[in-house]
């Protein structure tokens, strides 16, 4: 039975774990990406959510908070550089997500022993998947629509499709002569 066991232990004792995990986030902070085997990637997962959460919480609390918050995260990784790139440049790029803040892509299987790879990459920091998607609040919305929206979203229609059959009449024109 496993119960109340929450965290997977990837075959280590206690005291190599939080080490292995430490530098292991201290690498995703610095690098913003990192391959590794997915089982600990999802264990990384675990561990590194949380302390981006306290670091993102320090611009919206008081002072004393936000240095409980930072004595928190070094316990953690152990790096005072880690926890200043932390607290300020992640935690500046993050600050409107709600959480989410890691994405684990499977890579395949390593050559040696045919272990699952994954890159673990912070999710903000990814140029590739953000460059197409502008960015947009999500407001919410009312179930009732009303005729103001509609209004706007069909006279704009008619604008795009009155410009098209001028460009038209205009090759059209340009032909002929």
């Amino acid at each position: 039975m496993r119960h109340g066991k929450k965290n997977n232990h990837l075959g280590r004792k206690t005291a190599h774990r939080k080490a292995m995990l430490a530098n292991m986030a201290c690498s995703l902070i610095e690098h913003k990406r990192i391959n590794t085997t997915v089982a600990k990637a999802k264990a990384l997962k675990q561990f590194i959510e949380p302390l981006i959460t306290k670091s993102k919480a320090e611009n919206n609390v008081s002072a004393e908070k936000g240095t409980h918050n930072r004595r928190i995260v070094f316990k953690n990784l152990r790096d005072k550089y880690a926890v200043t790139e932390l607290f300020s440049v992640v935690s500046e790029k993050v600050a409107d997500r709600p959480g989410g803040y890691t994405r684990i892509i499977k890579l395949g299987n390593r050559l040696g022993d045919n272990a699952d790879m994954a890159m673990i990459e912070l999710v903000d920091f990814n140029e590739l998947y953000n460059a197409g998607k502008p960015k947009k609040k999500s407001t919410r919305r009312s179930r009732r629509s009303g005729g103001s929206d509609a209004e706007v979203v069909s006279a704009e229609k008619e604008t795009k499709v009155e410009e098209a059959q001028t460009e038209t009449e205009a090759k059209t024109d340009d032909s002929k002569e």
